[in-house]
């Protein structure tokens, strides 16, 4: 018989959001091979010359490439690999120079966190690299490195290209694969949008549609991310942009389809079926002539699809495309240079990119002084468990301390079993490659499950380095409480922002655009690629706003619960894009326009949910006044936008 728990014992639902495993793809068994041959063969070697410290340094930076082993493109593994490889390399080097140098060690460890933690605000590469940077720097300044001062640089750096040229191996024989398989399961993703929108299942049709938004933001950012090397010239990756551009209408038909359903016109299977076909085609290359088996249009809404649909498989088998004619909805990408010189100026203007800098140069800060003061052994895991904790990018702060405390004690359990049993010499390297493939294959489930991962490989490679055993395991986790602790206070409870939602601002800003969006779809002048661009610009936007609502709903209490409360307006929000879209839809396949009052009434309407959303705190009163021609195509939009309103109220 089942028991339920006392009311007293019932975990929170903050906390059981924390701790469960967050849905992964399945295993990439090629990164499992990689990183259990990346990390193993240097020990090997290492042993194998008699210099077992010299290995276990090298597979220290393998163990950074693994983490970085992420993207599926490879120019975009050459980049998350060797650039963070290189800014690694300076760390452990300006580390290793100032060790044991007392509080010029404190004040140079600081600099670097302050530096590390503004260049991680400009994006993902970047913000490996000063993950990175700081990493190595505290190691560099918390170990008593072997060999002369550019071997452990050398060592660790050359550790991560094995990783990389192992990831590389493939390339010849794949080149252009991963993109293809990239906006093929976009195509996938649009054909679950166009099956649920047939269902009366709203919530089913809400999830499709964010993984659609989902999809396609990683497939234009791997597209355009290699053309900003190419600049159009490469065949191949215009194709595949000409390829992601047409399916755009079919998404934007997606909304229209939903609300004809809704009146009773179901749309016939073979179009989400027909979709499914041309993604095939698209991931095998095929260029031959596609055959689509689609019935007769009777509507606005079939004629949209009809029409999308045969564009899209012309444009998907047609194999020379004009890079001309094409545009990258997105923008397209500024010369490297261009973008460096404007992140670099956008990183010391920045208030944002200041004030997290400030943050982590704090707690970092706080922590060499510490343990300057405080006699603590293997004091630089202090300092590391902070910057792994106090990454914006990475979540919430709270969040990351709860689970790197949980992962780490988890993390420990294995490593003393595997101290305590296995032998130290030629046995650490087939334990080596069981405890290794375990990084990549749990970090997709959360950060917890990476502690727990990476925690037996580091204590592992450590006591290769300094024969400690067990006695490792004691201090480590001692000052992995401390860590969390120091981020925690420092890094978070002093700063009222990081533990503040600010749903207001974030909110109003996408209601604002939406204003916007609406005016822009139904102006007759419109540019239809300004139009297109606006509109994933806000998808994207809204996107991302529904995953910092996510982090938020895993902070305790009060953060989480007005988080909760904000929710459905995010979702309201969406579904007035999607009524937007579907007007538009049948304005283009024949439906009669709005007037103009039509559509200004509804952008006042909005830019007034904005100003009343930016002015509170809380859920306020906002009163609706929408009125028009039943009807018109402006009327779903109107309901949609009185529903929104209605959930600014309080209750």
């Amino acid at each position: 018989m089942s028991r339920e728990f006392p009311i007293g014992l019932t975990p929170p639902d903050w906390l059981v959001r924390n701790l469960r495993p967050q849905q992964a793809a399945p295993l990439n068994w090629a990164a499992l091979a990689r990183a259990a041959l990346g990390m193993a063969l240097p020990l090997a070697v290492g042993l194998a010359v008699g210099q077992p410290a010299y290995g276990a340094l090298a597979s220290m930076g393998a163990l950074s490439g693994v983490i970085g082993d992420t993207a599926d493109a490879y120019r975009m593994r050459i980049l998350n690999i060797a650039v963070p490889q290189l800014f690694g390399a300076v760390g452990v080097t300006v580390g290793s120079l100032v060790y044991g140098q007392g509080w010029l060690t404190v004040a140079v460890i600081t600099g670097i966190a302050l530096l590390s933690g503004m260049i991680s605000t400009i994006g993902a590469v970047s913000s490996v690299s000063g993950l990175l940077l700081l990493l190595n720097s505290v190691i560099g300044a918390g170990l008593p490195l072997p060999g002369a001062w550019w071997l452990t640089p050398v060592l660790m750096t050359g550790g991560g290209l094995l990783v990389l040229l192992l990831a590389l191996l493939a390339w010849p024989l794949r080149s252009g694969v991963p993109e293809r398989s990239a906006v093929a399961a976009a195509y996938r993703t649009v054909a679950d949008l166009l099956s649920v929108s047939d269902s009366d299942d709203s919530e089913a049709y809400d999830r499709a549609r964010h993984t659609v938004t989902q999809s396609l933001n990683q497939s234009y950012d791997l597209i355009l991310a290699r053309r900003a090397r190419y600049r159009g010239r490469s065949s191949e990756l215009t194709r595949m942009l000409a390829q992601l551009n047409a399916i755009t209408p079919v998404v934007e038909a997606a909304p229209a389809v939903r609300l004809a359903r809704l009146a009773g016109k179901p749309l016939p299977p073979e179009v989400p079926a027909a979709v499914l076909h041309i993604a095939d085609a698209i991931e095998t290359g095929y260029t031959g002539p596609i055959g689509l088996d689609l019935p007769t249009p009777v509507n606005e809404t079939g004629r949209a699809v009809d029409h999308a649909l045969r564009h899209v498989a012309e444009v998907a088998t047609t194999p020379d495309v004009d890079p001309r004619g094409i545009d990258d909805r997105l923008g397209r990408p500024a010369a490297l240079g261009i973008r460096t010189a404007r992140a670099a100026r956008n990183v010391v203007l920045s208030a944002n990119s200041w004030r997290y800098g400030i943050r982590l140069a704090l707690c970092i800060g706080i922590a060499q002084a510490l343990v300057s003061l405080v006699p603590v052994p293997r004091s630089y895991w202090v300092a590391l468990t902070i910057t792994f904790v106090l990454k914006p990018d990475f979540g919430s702060v709270f969040s990351r301390a709860l689970l790197r405390a949980v992962g780490t004690v988890a993390g420990l359990v294995v490593a003393a079993t595997v101290l305590t049993v296995v032998p130290r010499g030629w046995w650490d390297v087939p334990v080596m490659m069981i405890l290794a493939p375990l990084v990549p294959a749990l970090t997709p489930r959360g950060y917890g499950f990476q502690t727990a991962a990476v925690t037996p490989v580091i204590l592992l490679l450590s006591d290769v380095l300094n024969h400690q055993g067990t006695a490792l395991l004691l201090p480590r986790l001692l000052d992995s409480l401390m860590g969390c602790a120091i981020a925690l206070i420092a890094g978070y409870l002093l700063w009222p922002e990081s533990w503040r939602t600010r749903v207001g601002d974030r909110l109003a800003d996408a209601v604002a655009d939406t204003a916007a969006y609406v005016e822009l779809a139904f102006d007759p002048g419109a540019n239809p690629a300004a139009r297109a661009r606006m509109r994933r610009r806000l998808y994207r936007d809204l996107s991302v706003i529904r995953t910092e609502f996510q982090r938020a709903l895993t902070e305790p209490p009060p953060t989480g619960r007005r988080a909760a409360a904000w929710w459905p307006l995010v979702v309201a929000v969406e579904r007035i894009v999607d009524a937007t879209t579907a007007a538009r839809v049948r304005v283009r396949h024949g439906a009669p326009p709005p007037a103009r009052a039509e559509v200004a009434q509804v952008a006042l309407q909005l830019r007034e949910l904005a100003e009343g959303v930016r002015r509170s705190e809380t859920l306020v009163a906002v009163r609706t006044d929408l009125t028009g021609p039943p009807d018109s195509v402006l009327e779903p939009l109107r309901q949609e936008v009185a529903a929104a309103r209605a959930i600014a109220s309080p209750h």
